[in-house]
């Protein structure tokens, strides 16, 4: 017997849209260089109307716009939930999610996001794992479209990272500190630029090259050959009416009858990490990035080794003492994806299921997912197949 193209592989843990779909489109409109409704209705819809997907449009007006609509909506009435923005939205969308009452069922409820921002890393993840050609702006847009009109989607691992202020937040991308923040963060003022942002961006952070003190530990991955991915975490049992407190930080709010997934990994923040943890010998970085999907912008293939859901972070740093130049060198041999074969004795990658950075005082950019976060001691641990997204095979 063949597979028709619309089936999934056997044994795989793939399902199908429905037809007729019905797709929340989520879209920003002032995201990347601001032209992801143009984009829409000229490279996508056209697209959807002949899959039989029928697309539900919400404008965000504000930022958590997005987290607000997924947290209060009827998610009944939809087959899947489209982001048509940059990273920064399906961040809002994810946490928005996991702040229902509902979250465990609404966390199946498969997401799409289509290239609407500068830099498209997930778009771009999910483009490599289906197997295309390398591509940005209308290509990429086109390719992730094709992608949901197929209507395949699957399990993809979350990270949940718990600050000492007590935050709790969970990220699909990845988390960062020092000179990849830093880019992130200070070409936002270069939006409209699209994705070129970034290249101004690293040379101006280059030539002000800054070290950055702290203490980098992690948990690593198991390396046994055979070794299962990490399973999903149980949920927390209920006590009195609230779950308690993860890892010695707060549960967001909204979490109600549902516990949100235990960081059963980790230990207070206040507290020594496990004597089973590596500690990082260094304690000045130019830059940490844990990053659980392939790409980190569309032109970056930070790790090529990473999948949906393998259960792993996978941790790069960066130490102290790297030149100008061999710095710039690993930032374009990652457009191929050939920076750790540079064998720079700075850059160290490790996959890990766990991590803490505890930076020395405030000074400092953090982002999670692209977003920037207050610079204060931080962990996070992966927790396996936690949400759905439309994908390629």
């Amino acid at each position: 017997a063949t597979l028709s193209p619309l089936s999934p592989r056997p044994g795989a843990s793939y399902g199908v849209l429905p037809r007729p779909c019905r797709a929340l489109v989520l879209l920003n409109p002032q995201s990347g260089a601001g032209r992801a409704l143009e984009d829409f209705q000229a490279v996508v819809q056209p697209m959807l109307a002949d899959a039989d997907i029928a697309p539900s449009i919400f404008i965000t007006e504000r930022p958590h716009h997005a987290q607000e609509k997924v947290r209060d909506e009827d998610l009944s009435q939809w087959d899947t939930l489209v982001v048509m923005s940059g990273d920064g939205l399906l961040h809002e969308v994810v946490n928005g999610l996991l702040e229902r009452p509902d979250w465990e069922e609404a966390m199946k409820k498969p997401l799409c996001i289509l290239p609407g921002g500068s830099g498209n890393a997930l778009a771009a993840s999910i483009n490599y794992y289906a197997g295309n050609d390398h591509g940005t702006k209308k290509k990429l847009l086109t390719n992730c479209t094709f992608i949901l009109c197929k209507g395949l989607h699957t399990q993809m691992d979350l990270v949940s990272l718990s600050t000492a202020s007590g935050k709790r937040l969970f990220s699909f991308l990845g988390f960062g500190w020092g000179f990849i923040a830093d880019v992130d963060i200070d070409s936002e003022k270069y939006r409209r630029l699209g994705n070129a942002r970034f290249t101004l961006g690293t040379l101006q952070c280059l030539a002000r090259l800054r070290v950055y003190q702290g203490r980098l530990s992690y948990l690593p991955a198991a390396t046994e050959q055979g070794t299962p991915p990490a399973p999903r975490d149980p949920p927390v049992p209920i006590a009195n009416g609230r779950a308690p407190s993860p890892a010695g930080t707060e549960v967001p709010g909204g979490c109600g009858e549902g516990a949100l997934p235990a960081d059963t990994l980790l230990v207070p923040l206040g507290q020594p990490v496990p004597a089973h943890w590596v500690v990082v010998p260094e304690e000045e970085f130019v830059c940490v990035y844990a990053i659980y999907q392939s790409h980190l912008g569309s032109n970056l293939l930070m790790a090529p080794m990473a999948r949906l859901h393998d259960g792993c972070i996978h941790l790069f740093y960066v130490g102290a003492g790297i030149s100008r130049v061999a710095l710039l060198k690993i930032f374009l041999a990652m457009a191929r994806g050939t920076h750790l074969d540079l064998n720079c004795p700075h850059l160290h990658y490790v996959p890990v299921r766990a991590f803490r950075l505890e930076p020395w005082g405030s000074a400092g950019i953090m982002t999670v997912d692209g977003e920037a976060l207050a610079c204060e001691p931080v962990q996070g641990q992966v927790h396996g197949r936690l949400c759905r997204i439309v994908s390629g095979s």
